[in-house]
């Protein structure tokens, strides 16, 4: 009798129930496997991205290193007719006015490509913002415009790279 009873307390398994923790265990075999998946795809993701960011930074360093590339090279030009005009041995002063005038031309050529403007305000009203004041002149006009410019300003691409200095009326 204690064989039965031994046997009524041991469980029994049926096939039912080893199906059903077979397919627990397939399920936590699956999860296990989507979590290892999930996990090299956050590690490819931040590799990714810490990729694209050094990328970023290096080309951030080279447009510093080189945004006046094409500007100096323009600039090399004018360079180049200033050393030619130093080096001429005929001393007449029409030789030296004409180069001097193709020089400038050249300077102005590249001002262009580069969007530098002149600022020459004459006439202007007086912007604080454009324009420097150098002193205020007693009756020359109407109160608050610039009567002469004593240095020309420029601007780069509408942003003022150097005021100018003007003299304004009272």
């Amino acid at each position: 009798m204690q064989e039965d009873q031994n046997k009524q307390t041991e469980p029994t398994v049926t096939p039912i129930e080893e199906n059903e923790e077979q397919g627990v265990e397939a399920k936590i075999a699956e999860l296990e496997a989507a979590l290892e998946e999930a996990k090299a795809s956050v590690l490819y993701v931040k590799a990714e991205g810490e990729n694209i960011r050094r990328r970023a930074v290096d080309d951030i360093d080279k447009a510093r290193k080189f945004a006046l590339e094409k500007f100096s090279g323009e600039l090399l030009a004018v360079k180049d007719s200033l050393d030619a005009a130093l080096s001429i041995e005929a001393t007449e002063v029409q030789s030296y006015k004409d180069g001097v005038e193709l020089t400038a031309k050249q300077l102005s050529s590249v001002f262009e490509k580069f969007n530098i403007a002149e600022i020459n305000p004459v006439g202007e009203k007086f912007d604080p913002n454009k324009h420097q004041a150098i002193s205020m002149l007693e009756n020359s006009g109407e109160p608050n415009t610039v009567t002469s410019v004593l240095q020309k300003g420029y601007t780069l691409n509408d942003r003022v790279l150097r005021p100018a200095l003007v003299m304004v009326a009272k």
